[in-house]
């Protein structure tokens, strides 16, 4: 029986009682961003007092509170990352219980540590592998981590679709491999790495280093090429058991899928189970050509279905001479499917494949049409291809959200890409693809401001995984100008959404392709604004600053005030996370005055904000009030969500240190709510942090750490060091309040050590606050023992420091260390 998690478990107790989040965040006197953060897992299990307080609340009796302490002790006792599990299965899998316990004893007893589930493609290891991780995941004391494969393009990704389905954000691709073994370490972790056939090599690397480094780990794979990994145990998965002479057929497993995926369809064999016998033989069990032929149950009886097979099969000797008849029948049932379609379905079926996760009905017109704007008859002819091509169960599609969606099963779109590659139109269609999503980046850049933000944020979001394929083809092929404009267009919502590191590696590669080119001297400006601004979003200044400098010489030279204007306004930002206020706000009334002459609202709002962050950062609070006040009021009327998130961030931070803590509470809800709503991490991130301060000053140390807590996981993972040294030393605060002295000098001497790497000063106006945290400290501990705290923190990596490093000074539980 599957172990439940503390954030399901408390997710049961809560509907059981009736409440919502918001009700239950009230009765327990915790936030309700602190409720959602414990139910989603995005943090570590609560502390014991917290755990009181969700018993009293949700009236749990003895053994109730037992487990849900239990629950709580098991998620503490892993390090802090959410693991993303194994997808749900959509149908119920049929005739592999003996598999199930072959593999299951394989790995669940530690017979191996490393399990390859081979075969052709379409045999069910994928299946096989969702069911065995359901079965076995319960051994497996830190969880079930899913890493899909099938998306990936370029081999090097591997580590970090890996480093992703453990909830690692990596910051130096160089380390990837190391930091996803020092995030393992030693959990009992089974990790899934499902289609590894087309980056076997990379794949059988970091499983092999990983293996090496993480003693507990286990690892299942599917692949239809063996690792080949020293330790590596291999299970050839077979076809489904085809019926016996002498047994009734409807026992037999690969007729049991065979009827249940008819009768889905509304299409019952009924009498008909001998031909349905005759089918899945010729098809020799192979669960996906199983399931083609079912498909075909809607223009055909079976007993046609299984002469029509007896026939055209001849033809499916297609496969390499020295591949198996399991491989050759699979592509024969792909195949033959195929050949039933008429000329224009083959071509759209090919160009489909250049999709990577999806894609919608206008993206398939604009590539079908190789123009980014598809016309009425272009749509309609789309339309009308796409429905028999779903019909035919070669595309699948849903309706999430009001709007249609399709993709292929990974074997089917590898076939179709085959095709694509042979027709020879492969290299046209990726550009029609490239093009599309580039008019898209485009587009969506316009509206990533005004009040569809959120929208547009999340449909670029939906399509992340084609916006890579799209600037991964143009920085391929050197296509200069359409990586540069794609890099360029794209990274307002790589900072709006957190990718800083992902989208500074497609600027600097796209810069990289452009020279002396007139005619792309205007998205190279807006390239280096894009990658000095992720660069100071991850405090490398030195890099952010040459970058914005080279990106303000192009606008001058272009004569482009507004761009000229937002330069100067990122360099301000530089100046002020170094502490150089003076020069910040110089760069700010600057920026004010250029975006005051275009009559710019929305870069005069931006220039009142960023002038009221340095004047509450240096400690002039009136000032900072009427600077942000203009900003919220306008940002309000501009609907720029981003915009009224920071001006409220602001204004509560301002009210905080004025001690009008009810106002303070008030401002920076709305901001968390907000940030939350556009999927805004650094909105959130930040209003968190001054939140847990608000509960610190009002004595009410419990809530402060969880919302200090998640407010450091947060910008740990986003990068931005500036402000995790903050979030420390607030900490370090509590820490010393609750009497843990030593842990208190842990953490200063931690956030100590970041500011001397990324060359950055304490705030001003947080000077006070941490120097007489450091003076308590200092009338507790004698010097040799504040010293030792405060060096082990400063040798003690960030991400150590996140997740609750063990020190002497620390307590054995992490979950009550502060």
């Amino acid at each position: 029986m599957r172990t439940t998690g503390f954030g399901d478990l408390l997710r049961r107790h809560r509907r059981e009682a009736g409440l919502s989040q918001e009700r239950l965040a009230e009765l327990a006197g915790l936030s309700v961003d602190a409720i959602a953060a414990l139910e989603r897992g995005r943090r570590r299990a609560p502390r014991p007092h917290t755990l009181r307080l969700l018993g009293d609340a949700l009236q749990l009796d003895a053994p109730g509170r037992a487990e849900l302490g239990a629950a709580a002790r098991r998620d503490g006792d892993s390090p802090r990352s959410t693991v993303r599990p194994p997808p749900v299965p959509a149908n119920q899998l049929i005739g592999r219980s003996t598999d199930l316990t072959h593999t299951g004893r394989l790995l669940g007893e530690r017979a191996t540590r490393l399990l390859t589930l081979t075969g052709p493609g379409g045999v069910g290891k994928t299946q096989l592998a969702l069911a065995l991780a359901g079965g076995i995941g319960h051994k497996f004391d830190d969880g079930v981590g899913w890493a899909p494969l099938a998306p990936i393009a370029d081999p090097a990704a591997v580590a970090s679709a890996i480093a992703a389905a453990i909830g690692l954000h990596p910051l130096d691709g160089a380390r990837l491999v190391d930091e996803i073994a020092e995030l393992i370490g030693h959990r009992k972790l089974l990790m899934v790495l499902d289609n590894c056939e087309h980056v076997v090599t990379d794949a059988a690397v970091v499983c092999g280093r990983l293996l090496e480094s993480c003693p507990n780990l286990s690892v299942l794979t599917t692949s239809r090429e063996l690792l080949r990994v020293p330790g590596e145990s291999v299970y050839v998965v077979p076809p489904l058991a085809l019926p016996e002479l002498e047994q009734q057929p409807d026992a037999s497993p690969a007729v049991r899928l065979f009827v249940d995926r008819a009768t889905a369809r509304g299409n019952a064999p009924g009498e008909q189970i001998e031909q349905v016998a005759r089918v899945v033989r010729r098809l020799e069990g192979m669960p996906l050509a199983i399931e083609l032929a079912a498909a075909r149950t809607n223009v055909l009886t079976v007993e046609e279905l299984a002469t029509e097979l007896e026939t055209s099969f001849g033809i499916l000797a297609g496969g390499a001479s020295t591949a198996g008849p399991r491989q050759q029948s699979l592509l024969g049932a792909i195949g033959w499917s195929y050949d039933l379609l008429t000329v224009p379905e083959r071509e759209l079926f090919a160009e489909l494949s250049v999709f990577v996760g999806g894609w919608t009905l206008n993206a398939a017109a604009a590539v079908l049409s190789g123009t980014t704007t598809p016309g009425p008859r272009e749509r309609a002819e789309t339309l009308d291809l796409t429905g028999r091509l779903v019909d035919k169960s070669l595309i699948r599609v849903s309706r999430e959200g009001g709007i249609g969606r399709y993709d292929m099963l990974a074997v089917i779109r590898e076939f179709a890409a085959d095709r694509l590659a042979a027709s020879g139109r492969a290299e046209q269609v990726a550009r029609n693809h490239a093009a599309f999503y580039l008019a898209l980046a485009e587009e969506a850049e316009t509206n990533l401001r005004g009040a569809n933000q959120g929208a547009w944020l999340d449909r670029l979001e939906g399509e992340l995984d084609n916006l890579r394929a799209a600037i991964n083809w143009s920085l391929r092929t050197e296509s200069s100008a359409e990586a540069i404009r794609l890099a360029g267009g794209l990274w307002l919502f790589c900072y709006l959404r957190g990718h800083y590191a992902e989208g500074s590696d497609w600027l600097e590669r796209a810069l990289a392709l452009v020279d002396h080119q007139p005619e792309l001297q205007s998205a190279k400006a807006k390239a280096l604004l894009g990658a000095g601004m992720l660069a100071f979003l991850q405090c490398e200044y030195d890099v952010a600053t040459t970058r914005l400098e080279a990106a303000l010489a192009q606008y001058e030279e272009l004569n482009d005030t507004a761009g000229t204007a937002l330069v100067m306004q990122r360099l301000g930002s530089v100046a002020r996370e170094r502490g150089d206020y003076v020069t910040a706000e110089s760069l700010h009334c600057r920026s004010y005055d250029l975006f005051e002459s275009l009559g710019d609202r929305a870069g005069m709002a931006w220039a009142h904000n960023q002038l009221g962050f340095v004047a509450w950062l240096r400690g002039d609070l009136e000032i900072a009030t009427r600077r942000c006040r203009r900003a919220r009021d306008s940002f309000r009327t501009l609907g720029d969500g981003e915009g009224l998130a920071w001006s409220l961030i602001s204004l509560g931070t301002i009210a905080q240190y004025g001690g009008e803590l009810g106002e303070a509470e008030e401002l920076l809800q709305e901001s968390l709510a907000l940030s939350q709503r556009l999927g805004y991490r650094e909105g959130v991130a930040w209003s968190l942090n001054q939140l847990g301060i608000v509960e610190r000053r009002r004595g009410l140390t419990d809530r402060a750490v969880h919302l200090l807590d998640e407010s450091l996981a947060e910008h740990r993972d986003l990068g931005d060091r500036w402000r995790s040294a903050s979030v420390l030393e607030e900490l370090a605060t509590v820490a010393q309040q609750r009497g843990r002295t030593e842990y208190a000098a842990f953490l200063l001497g931690a956030a100590d050590g970041i500011r001397e790497v990324i060359g950055a000063p304490i705030p001003e106006i947080e000077k006070a606050d941490r120097e007489a945290t450091r003076q308590a400290i200092e009338q507790v501990l004698d010097r040799r023992a504040f010293r030792a705290a405060w060096s082990a923190g400063r040798a003690t990596p960030l991400s150590a420091v996140a997740d609750g490093y063990p020190g002497p000074w620390a307590a054995p539980d992490r979950s009550t260390r502060l």
